[in-house]
């Protein structure tokens, strides 16, 4: 990993704070966690939604796609062109949840959270 800035100590999912730093397998800078995406009742991580660094449309790292989380960074073990791109177009948004490709199951949540109300 050559992340140029200390992450700090191995956390869980649960741990991870909106805002954090996230990095691809190349240590680009890739944007922030804008929401963690899980089912904390079966303890289950199904991804991190991530809002660019510039203006843009948000992306979404399915739990494979995330090598580690840290303290102050989240790590993904695919170059950050490989993250999905949640949208109302994307077959995510037609899947339904039980017993569906798990990344399809996480797009369509990531594509349900985002499109909410605020």
């Amino acid at each position: 990993m050559n992340v140029v800035e200390d992450l700090g100590a191995k956390v869980s999912y649960l741990a991870v704070a909106l805002g954090t730093r996230v990095y691809d397998v190349d240590s680009a800078p890739v944007g922030v966690v804008e929401h963690v995406l899980a089912d904390e009742r079966a303890d289950i991580l199904h991804g991190i939604v991530v809002a660019p660094p510039e203006p843009g449309s948000h992306r979404f790292a399915h739990r494979e796609q995330i090598a580690d989380l840290y303290e102050r960074g989240v790590v993904l073990s695919v170059p950050g062109a490989e993250m999905h791109e949640p949208g109302e177009d994307t077959p995510a948004r037609e899947v339904e949840a039980t017993g569906d490709d798990p990344v399809q199951v996480g797009l369509r949540r990531a594509w349900e959270w985002l499109s909410q109300p605020r």
